[in-house]
């Protein structure tokens, strides 16, 4: 099963990036070419007949396998930044973080209104910055298709938080 394939290359690295923290470190999983095609298959058949019309990958690892997911699926891809990464006219949204607040922003044009886009993200944790995406592309008038996740953190309740926006959740590899 794809979750204990995730489960079995993933490394934890204790007290990163603080202490108390047990990092879930997703890069091995990158020295291993069939493992990401298993990944972005398994992602495709959970899908199954929902409509996605867009990708939208959240910085930074949520480009890692979103291109990929969109090019699979054979739709655009459109990278959710943080502030200042865009060079294009933008639309941005703060929000809020346990420790300040962040921005994220996309280009005005990354879609058409009434597209469906899924949100893709490598690791879901307490839903705060797809939560703040979600926010984003709805204010520019994307209806969200749902959501991709590597890795859930179902301690933190990441998926109650986003479970209101969509019910669509996937996620291959739950802690």
């Amino acid at each position: 099963m794809i979750d204990q394939q995730i489960k079995a290359v993933i490394r934890d690295i204790r007290d990163f990036p603080k202490p108390g923290i047990i990092f879930k470190d997703i890069t091995p999983i990158l020295k291993e070419p069939p493992l990401c095609n298993d990944i972005v298959d398994a992602f495709i058949e959970q899908l199954g007949d929902t409509r996605v019309d867009v990708v939208a990958g959240v910085e930074s690892r949520g480009f890692l396998f979103g291109l990929t997911l969109a090019n699979k699926l054979s739709v655009p891809f459109v990278p959710v930044r943080k502030a200042g990464k865009l060079p294009y006219t933008i639309k941005q949204k703060v929000y809020e973080l346990e420790y300040g607040t962040a921005t994220i922003e996309v280009h005005t044009d990354a879609f058409e209104p009434g597209q469906r886009i899924l949100i893709h993200d490598d690791l879901l944790a307490t839903g705060g910055t797809v939560c703040a995406a979600s926010d984003l592309i709805q204010e520019m008038g994307g209806i969200i298709a749902g959501f991709s996740f590597v890795v859930g953190l179902n301690f933190l309740n990441g998926k109650e938080r986003i479970t209101p926006i969509s019910d669509n959740i996937i996620v291959l590899a739950e802690y």
